[in-house]
Order: structure tokens, then sequence, then C-alpha cells
């Protein structure tokens, strides 16, 4: 018996149909392909990717995982967490592709042990990719002596991964795609079917579900960047704890679980529409001003991140652009010496940041705060 699905009340439903809405304009959005979106979509993967592994104690910036991304060496993050980045990386590129799976694809312990290796590979004495052969317990985090969790028994991981596998398949397929993929991260991460890494893998697996179900692409639909803001980590580890029990309880309600990923859900959803919205303008905007400048338009793969907050690497910039090493060391040159990047470091280690000259009334809105509307206010 697996934890089950809660009867929506009105407000869930209400919660439902606003991010549906959100990702309907989204959509319209990327309908037709444009210059900005790859950067924009390797960006959202990035912020995914640090939330999670941030929640675990892997702390990367955004910029750093990026740079991992494109196989770049990071700037801050430590060889242990590179590691760390490295596979979530890699069991997250393979399930946007599973995205486009077709019909062929199913569910199955396999493929969960598949994507738990790619995750943990680097860490070969904790067995990746195999259930756990002992205990395994969630501490409290005031007193690690204390069990605020326990997993079942390892003799009943196996047949309780394949009845979730097999829920996954058929199971409640009539239920909203957000709320199945919040109950398969409830079930896993309460299974906790391996001996670490179980938090990572219940949220990509949310993530899959999703992918699978075309919600969205999981560049737009994954909630991992909400999640590892700290007080949202705070509060994930709470209702985890309400709703899971001190022990596998199925029989719980899970309702205030759902809601908690629903309110995930919209507040997500609305930082990438905001994101969204700023990468079209910022990208106009600069477009605007290089050809003002009589600069190549192939330019604006290297100011764009700059113009948003991020670094530039001379690497990233080759590839994003199509240049040969040669034009794109001629280019940044350039838009340094015109004041526009700001050199960083020496050598590999070099990166580059918006100088003095950029044009202010480009950027002046990207950091701006603003507020995220609690859609169960």
């Amino acid at each position: 018996m697996l934890y089950a699905l809660p009867v929506l009340e009105e407000a869930d439903l209400r919660v439902l149909s606003e991010i549906d809405e959100m990702r309907d304009r989204l959509r319209l959005h990327l309908r037709s392909p444009r210059r900005w979106e790859g950067q924009l979509r390797r960006n959202l993967t990035a912020r995914a990717i640090a939330g999670s592994n941030t929640i675990e104690g892997y702390a990367a910036t955004v910029s750093d995982v990026e740079d991992i991304m494109v196989g770049e060496a990071p700037v801050d993050a430590s060889q242990a967490v590179t590691a760390e980045i490295e596979g979530y990386r890699q069991a997250m590129t393979y399930i946007q592709r599973l995205a486009d799976a077709g019909e062929d694809f199913a569910y199955s312990k396999e493929l969960l042990n598949a994507l738990h290796f790619m995750m943990q590979g680097h860490h070969l004495l904790k067995r990746p990719g195999w259930w756990r052969t002992g205990p395994v317990y969630v501490t409290s985090a005031e007193d690690p002596t204390i069990a605020a969790y326990t997993a079942p028994g390892a003799d009943e991981v196996p047949s309780l991964t394949a009845e979730l596998t097999a829920w996954l398949d058929s199971g409640d397929l009539g239920a909203p795609a957000l709320v199945r993929a919040s109950m398969a991260h409830l079930n896993l991460v309460a299974i906790h079917p391996w001996s670490d890494g179980n938090g990572r893998m219940s949220r990509a697996l949310h993530t899959l579900v999703l992918a699978r179900e075309g919600v969205m692409a999981p560049e737009f639909s994954s909630v991992e960047e909400w999640l590892g803001r700290a007080r949202n980590t705070y509060r994930y580890y709470d209702i985890l704890a309400e709703v899971g029990g001190p022990v596998w309880t199925p029989e719980r309600d899970t309702l205030p679980w759902v809601r908690f990923c629903l309110r995930a859900h919209h507040q997500q959803a609305q930082t990438v529409e905001r994101q969204v919205n700023t990468t079209r303008e910022v990208w106009s905007a600069l477009d605007e001003a290089i050809e003002q400048r009589g600069w190549p338009d192939r330019m604006l793969y290297a100011l764009y991140p700059t113009a948003m907050g991020n670094r530039l690497r001379r690497a990233t910039y080759q590839a994003d652009a199509d240049l040969s090493e040669q034009q794109a060391q001629r280019d940044i040159r350039e838009l340094a010496k015109a004041g526009w990047l700001t050199a960083h470091g020496e050598a590999q280690s070099r990166y580059y940041t918006a100088g003095p000259q950029l044009p202010q009334d480009i950027t002046h809105g990207v950091q701006a705060p603003r507020p995220l509307r609690d859609p169960y206010a």
C-alpha cells in the first residue's frame, strides 16, 4: 500500500487552473523558436540543479552549474560539489530526453536504479544503483541521534518500489499531472530505497512525471529552484515529517503535501513567467543597442548573460554563437574595451560580468525584487 492521492477541494482546483493558465501563456511565448531560448533553458536547468543540490548541502552558484553543464571548470565550486552537480546534471539531461521517449517508455525499478547511478556513481562505496541492505533513518535537524522518520525495512523496498512504478504506469491516470508527480515524490522519498541520494531522486522523479505527461519541458516545470530557497527547504522537511509520519504509514492524509507542492508549482511558474518576460525584454533592448553601435548581432550571446546578472565564459560564448576561438576572443576584447564587459580572473579562470558602460536602462529591472503571490492566501 502506498500513500494515496487525496480528494482535492475547490481551492486546490482553482490553484491548478491558475498554474495551467500561466503555463499556457508560457507556451505562447515559446511557440516560435527564439534565439534566446537555448540560453534561457540552460539557465533554468542550472537553477533547478543548484536548488536540489543545495537542499542536500552541496551549494553551488547558478553560474558554476552553468559552467559545469557546458564542460567548463567552475570558478568557485569544490571538486566534491562539482562531482555532485555533474552527477545530477547527467540524470536531469536523461530526464529531459525521456520527455520525448514515445510510447515505448515505461517506469520500472531498473529505470529508477539507473537514474540513481547517474547521480551517485562517483560514490561507489554507497552502492549507487542498488537498493539499500539495511535500515535507514531521517534524523532530526535539532538532534542527529533522534530519528525523525524511519523508512520501511530493506526487505520491503523491492515490493514497494515495484508497486510505485506500476502505479506510475497505470494508476490514477485521470488525476492532474501535478498531483501524480507530487505523490510519486512523496512515496519515493518515504520508501527511501537507497543508502543516499533519496531526496534528489524523489525530486527528479517529480520532474520526470511532469515531463512524461507533457505538462511542459522539464526546464520549465521543475520546482527544485523553489525548494532550494532556505525558507522553502525548511517547510519542505516540515511537511514531509507531518504527512509522512514518524514511520511508513500510508493511510495518513496527504492533502497538506499536495497543497505544498501546488503552492511550489504556482510560485515557480510565477518566477519562470517573469524570467521569460525579462529575457525577451532584455534581448530586444540589447539587440537595439548593439545595432546602434554597429556591432554584429552575434554579440547578443555574450551580453545577454551579463545583462541578466550572470557571468560569461569565453568558451560558452564561442559555443552559443557558433564561433571559432579567435572570433570569440576578438568579440569579447572589443566589448571589454568598450566597457560593456568587465574581466575577472586570469587564464582558464577568467570570466566576465556586465561592464560600467552597459546601458543601465537595459539592466535596471532585471534584479528588481517582486513579491510572489501565495495562491492559497
